[in-house]
């Protein structure tokens, strides 16, 4: 019998593949899971005619449709799917930069799974779930201390809904100072998250973008040409998704001010600054967390999250409603906010989300969260050096700098050396259950990947990573038409993706696919 040899770093790995249906087609029917017996006739005679007692139009003409199936097909097609998925309970999940996806302790999950949470509704009297409030409100004062604001709301699901409420609060300061129509500008950089761009471009922003100098911070002389009478704000994030860190940002929010904006700061690459630096001290007037990222809660593939939005107390007034106020005995929910930009979504945001950090926060103390951002930028650098001294891959400015929390690399000279993309990199990695993220789009850093390893990771399983992107590497360089054609062992293989841009070929639901290929 062959030695495995558990020394060697490389993980030999293939995923479980299943030809898994979509579960409308796995349906049968008149098969159930759980048959409900009829009601006795003694329940019949004291409920009566239930359906007459709903309005018309909330009655269905049809029943709804929907897939037919016995339990242990439902658990199996479940399961089957469970194993396609690569995520931070399976893998090493390293290669997710700007998303920070960190180990989520299950306790937390637990806890926002208990009865008394799974049934609270949001239309429940304020007397029932002065619990809920109280942690929700007790979370928004560790925020405060975190940040350095006066308020926070839980209402923004997620970072980019966060980035169009802080647009929002821009847009209605301005109404309220009478100097909307002057003011119509944001100011960005290049390097923050694109959606701190795309918000206030739906708020009907003309967008101005500040590109880096030499060294790669955000350029001074460019972005004090840019701000004037007509800047309505500025919104960025910093370290931004190249993961070096703006010193001067001071400099910056000072000359807006000085004309008259405001400062939004996007703070989803926080996970390498808390205890160290604070929205306040910076210069900002408002400033988001991503709940879902930085503070122990799940990404939820984009939801469900909480993009906690704190403001200083001349914006308070702007906030979404309601607000959760404390009297001393009695927790409230205020719907009295004069200024309000109204709901940025329904109720109060995700009550679970926000128990899961407020458990994550109280568990580690302020020292905990302090040590957090110290691990995550000691992780991240010990990456960084690694990942440099393999061949074809570099970083861009000077790499002598510290990076924070990630780093966006670039693999220029790989490809081309060898004709491998950071893209076929990206699917070769699926062969070693390892995640590997390239950017955003356009990239502004050729053949881009963004890798950002949190608190999370041991030295050891750093060196896993490492060590995997090291073996893909050589293969670029002595078998390029492996890594090219990857993945192999895999769910799938490649996909033709030339439909991507065309929505005709999009079917984002059963029915849309249904409709399109004229199955329906």
């Amino acid at each position: 019998m062959k030695r495995i040899n558990r020394h060697y770093l490389v993980r030999n790995f293939h995923q479980a593949k299943w030809d898994e249906p979509v579960i409308f087609e796995l349906s049968r029917k008149g098969e159930r899971g759980v048959r409900i017996p009829e009601a006795e006739e003694e329940v019949k005679a004291v409920a009566g005619d239930v359906m007459a007692a709903l309005p018309t139009g909330l009655q269905r003409k049809t029943p709804p449709v929907l897939p037919e199936m016995a339990q242990p097909r439902v658990l199996r097609h479940y399961m089957r799917l469970s194993q396609e998925t690569l995520g931070g309970d399976v893998n090493i999940e390293i290669g997710q930069g700007t998303c920070t996806v960190k180990y989520n302790p299950k306790i937390n999950d637990r806890l926002a799974s208990l009865p008394e949470m799974a049934a609270l509704h949001p239309e429940q009297p304020v007397e029932t779930v002065q619990g809920i409030l109280q942690i929700m409100h007790e979370t928004d004062l560790m925020m405060r201390e975190i940040s350095g604001m006066d308020r926070f709301t839980f209402q923004t699901a997620s970072g980019s809904q966060a980035a169009f409420a802080m647009a929002s609060l821009i847009k209605a300061w301005h109404r309220h100072t009478g100097e909307d129509q002057q003011r119509d500008e944001i100011i960005t950089t290049v390097f923050s998250h694109p959606s701190d761009a795309a918000c206030p471009a739906i708020k009907g922003y003309k967008i101005i973008t500040i590109f880096p100098d030499e060294e790669g911070y955000p350029d001074y002389e460019a972005f004090k040409a840019a701000v004037s009478e007509r800047t309505a704000g500025f919104i960025c994030a910093n370290p931004e998704d190249t993961g070096i860190y703006n010193k001067r940002i001071k400099a910056f929010t000072d000359l807006v001010h000085e004309k008259g904006g405001l400062c939004g700061y996007d703070q989803a690459n926080a996970n390498g600054l808390l205890g160290i630096t604070r929205a306040r001290e910076a210069g900002f007037d408002m400033c988001f967390f991503n709940l879902h990222k930085t503070f122990g809660t799940p990404h939820g593939c984009g939801g469900p999250g909480s993009g906690a939005l704190g403001v200083t107390k001349e914006l308070e007034s702007f906030l979404p409603a309601p607000l959760i106020d404390f009297d001393g005995e009695n927790y409230l929910l205020n719907h009295d906010v004069p200024n309000s930009i109204g709901r940025v979504r329904s109720f109060h945001g995700v009550a679970q989300v926000v128990l899961k950090a407020y458990a994550w926060m109280r568990s580690l103390g302020a020292e905990g969260l302090y040590e957090v951002a110290k691990v995550s930028v000691l992780n991240n650098n010990y990456l960084f050096r690694k990942l440099l001294e393999i061949e074809g891959i570099d970083s861009p400015y000077d790499p002598s700098k510290q990076r924070v929390e990630q780093v966006r690399y670039t693999l220029k000279k790989l490809t081309d050396d060898t004709g491998v993309t950071t893209g076929d990199i990206q699917r070769r990695m699926l062969d070693f259950g390892l995640h590997y993220w390239t950017s955003h789009h356009p990239y502004y850093v050729p053949e881009p990947a963004t890798l950002e390893p949190t608190e999370t990771p041991s030295r050891e399983e750093l060196d896993e990573y490492i060590a995997t992107l090291a073996h893909v590497v050589r293969e670029c360089y002595e078998n390029p038409e492996l890594v090219k054609t990857a993945p192999h062992n895999s769910v799938i293989h490649q996909v033709d993706e030339s439909g991507m841009d065309d929505p005709k070929e999009w079917a984002i639901t059963w029915r849309s696919y249904l409709r399109k290929t004229g199955a329906s």
